[in-house]
């Protein structure tokens, strides 16, 4: 007796037949899998060039004009420099393993604030359960979408440093604990937070040696109270907020086509690929824009979540009037 087939095992199939198209061959697999050591310090470095260059021009410059121009892109490479420490809690940053997590650790995530290896047993269970009811990450989209006055608080939470501030403070109180002495306590937010401390006491260092302490507080603190919030608001937004299917790979992450201006700020290292990056976590960033030709090469380009840019992801985040 013939059956027609049900609209939920059609669904299935193309889901199988999706699967498929994703799989890569070996040489293919190869070619993406390879990781550099000499590019993951290279984008380490031009992170930090960029911050020294943009604190030259303030220091050279200094009028509002260049605090607001050199703060937002000193603010979008504190952002690059959390999106490598991300690579190297994937393992992909370097191909060493000990040079992947000393220098995500110690040059990329701790100048920021963000601990390498409380970050990566969190993250993986990201990977795992994308948009499902256990992914750890899921309270950063559920909410959207929201009201344009919601998101407007929210960008003026981030601007004004108020979210920074809450982070920093969590962030001092997780480290401090609750057992022991007031010494006790203080000695073991050090030894938790030594990255964060140890970078940032090195960068004043610097800047005090070349007579221009101040630029650590104009430059790099408030960067990273105000910019760096907002930045990462919007990078996580595009990621996952409003997006397909949970249940379907290629729709419940998002790929953004940033254009120079987002990738100076909202989107470096090409962190806009973050389809790619949940297709094929170990694929280094660098190579997540080859993975992306490679999937719309195939075809799949109609069934993936891709955004033209992140107004236009701003916009799918806030509800119709």
């Amino acid at each position: 007796m013939h059956t027609t087939p049900s609209l939920t095992d059609s669904v299935i199939e193309q889901d199988i037949e999706r699967r498929e198209d994703c799989t890569l061959s070996a040489h293919e697999d190869q070619g993406l899998r390879e990781r550099s050591n000499a590019v993951g310090l290279l984008l380490v470095l031009h992170a930090w060039v960029m911050v020294g260059l943009c604190m030259w021009v303030f220091a050279t410059w200094t009028n509002p004009l260049t605090w607001v121009v050199c703060s937002a892109l000193i603010g979008g490479r504190q952002l690059g420099l959390s999106i490598l420490m991300h690579d190297a809690a994937h393992r992909v940053l370097m191909r060493h393993s000990a040079w992947n997590d000393a220098v995500g650790h110690w040059l990329a995530g701790g100048a920021v604030g963000s601990h390498l290896y409380d970050y990566r047993p969190y993250h993986l269970t990201h990977h795992r359960h994308t948009q499902q009811d256990d992914d750890p990450d899921l309270v950063l989209s559920a909410p959207f979408p929201i009201t344009s006055a919601g998101l407007r608080r929210k960008i003026w939470r981030d601007l004004s440093g108020q979210t920074g501030l809450k982070q920093r403070i969590a962030q001092c109180r997780t480290g401090l604990g609750k057992d022991g002495s007031v010494w006790q306590r203080i000695a073991r937010l050090i030894r938790h937070e030594r990255a964060f401390f140890v970078s940032n006491l090195c960068l004043f260092a610097v800047l005090w040696w070349l007579d221009q302490p101040m630029l650590f507080v104009w430059m790099w603190v408030l960067p990273l109270l105000t910019w760096f919030q907002l930045f990462s608001r919007v990078r996580n937004i595009a990621e996952h907020a409003v997006t397909g299917n949970r249940n379907d790979r290629l729709r419940n992450t998002r790929t953004t086509l940033a254009n120079a201006w987002e990738r100076l700020f909202v989107a470096p290292y090409w962190v806009n690929y973050h389809l790619e990056h949940h297709l094929y976590a170990f694929v280094p960033c660098w190579k997540l824009p080859s993975a992306h030709r490679l999937l719309v090469a195939r075809g799949l380009a109609s069934h993936m979540e891709i955004s033209p840019g992140y107004a236009a992801v701003l916009r799918q985040a806030v509800q119709p009037r």
